[in-house]
């Protein structure tokens, strides 16, 4: 074969096999941090599908294919409220959204890659896997490394649910631990280092003020015209401003750019 025709498509196949698991450890290694921040959240989502009234297979059948800790977290609420179907898919499709601008972020990395390398990515596509690869170039994602952070994380997830399931069944009002706290310092903890723009946290900033003052009024959805209203103003904010960075030593470093 042809060196130009090898495309990015083999090079997952062409590492070797040490290759490749250096940089499944690797991934694994990084993400590290993010699942333990998450094990509170976990147990409470599994507490919460217990109390909900499924059972322990419904419980973890839930974790291991939703695998999506706000979604659950709401989705269980709603089954315990009594809710229909068609409400929990069209809430839980409005929460998880956000998981297509990521795609659409990292679509320029992902899409050369096999169809298997796709679904499975796509799959395992959380905020912190986002966190961790999502602002890489095509030269510096790694698939392997990728696929590490990803699986090492959904193996904690549902490792943290499972005990929430069984700690659930046994710990009264696991809920009143304030353990609920764990969703906003995972998200706390993934979105801070990502400010290193002027549009990035002025999005941020209006996030904030936005969902507090919603909540304030208790509108319904004001969760989503906060998160609404930081992107418009993201956006007006770059094309004014330009996508400015906002220490002064990464504007020497790029050039004043």
């Amino acid at each position: 074969m042809k060196e130009k025709e090898i495309s990015k498509e083999a090079s997952a196949v062409l590492l070797t096999g040490k290759e490749k698991r250096q940089q499944f450890k690797q991934g694994a290694i990084a993400v590290m941090p993010l699942c333990v921040a998450v094990i509170p959240w976990g147990l409470l989502a599994g507490s919460f599908a217990i109390d909900a009234g499924l059972d322990v297979f419904q419980s973890v059948a839930m974790s291991a294919i939703v695998f999506a800790g706000a979604a659950q977290l709401v989705a269980t609420g709603l089954l315990k409220a009594g809710v229909g179907l068609v409400t929990i898919l069209l809430t839980t499709f409005f929460i998880t959204s956000r998981h297509l601008l990521y795609s659409i972020t990292m679509r320029n990395v992902i899409s050369p890659l096999p169809l298997r390398w796709r679904l499975g990515l796509g799959f395992l596509l959380t905020d912190e896997l986002f966190a961790l690869c999502g602002n890489q170039s095509p030269e510096r994602f790694q698939p392997w490394y990728a696929l590490g952070a990803g699986l090492w994380f959904y193996i904690s997830w549902n490792i943290a649910t499972l005990a929430g399931i069984f700690a659930g069944k046994f710990i009264p009002n696991l809920d009143s631990l304030g353990l609920d706290f764990a969703i906003a310092a995972t998200f706390i903890a993934i979105v801070m280092p990502g400010i290193q723009r002027w549009p990035v946290l002025i999005a941020v900033v209006i996030a904030m003020v936005m969902s507090v003052f919603m909540a304030a009024l208790e509108i319904e959805g004001g969760l989503m015209i906060a998160s609404l209203a930081a992107m418009v103003g993201g956006y007006i904010s770059e094309r004014s401003i330009g996508n400015k960075t906002i220490y002064c030593h990464e504007n020497v470093r790029n050039g004043g750019k």
